[in-house]
């Protein structure tokens, strides 16, 4: 699982690579908080390289969806397969969180 963070105009995109597990969620979580303390405020989060998030990866995105809402912020997720469609359906998060099909789309919208 890798992450990378690139700044396009006045979005922040946070690239997902591999799974989103307990082993990892806590990186993720770091380095978003880092950008927010930066200044950054919206953000899209592209899963079109992600095959799996476990509860805690959820966790992780809820709580950073939190955390950007209290900092009059942004957030956008980006790229979810049909698998992790179901899962943000099963789970009524697809009703906490913007999701777009594309990067691009997201990008667009934010």
């Amino acid at each position: 699982m890798s992450f990378s963070i690139e700044r396009l105009g006045e979005v922040t995109v946070v690239d997902v690579d591999g799974e989103l597990t307990v082993t990892n969620r806590g990186e993720l979580k770091e380095r978003v908080l880092a950008r927010i303390s930066e200044g950054d405020g919206a953000f899209v989060i592209d899963f079109s390289k992600t095959g799996y998030i476990d509860s805690s990866g959820l966790g992780v995105l809820v709580s950073l969806s939190k955390r950007i809402r209290e900092e009059n912020g942004r957030l956008r997720l980006a790229g979810l397969n049909q698998d992790l469609r179901t899962l943000f359906e099963l789970t009524k998060l697809d009703t906490l969180f913007q999701i777009s099909d594309t990067r691009a789309a997201a990008l667009a919208e934010s």
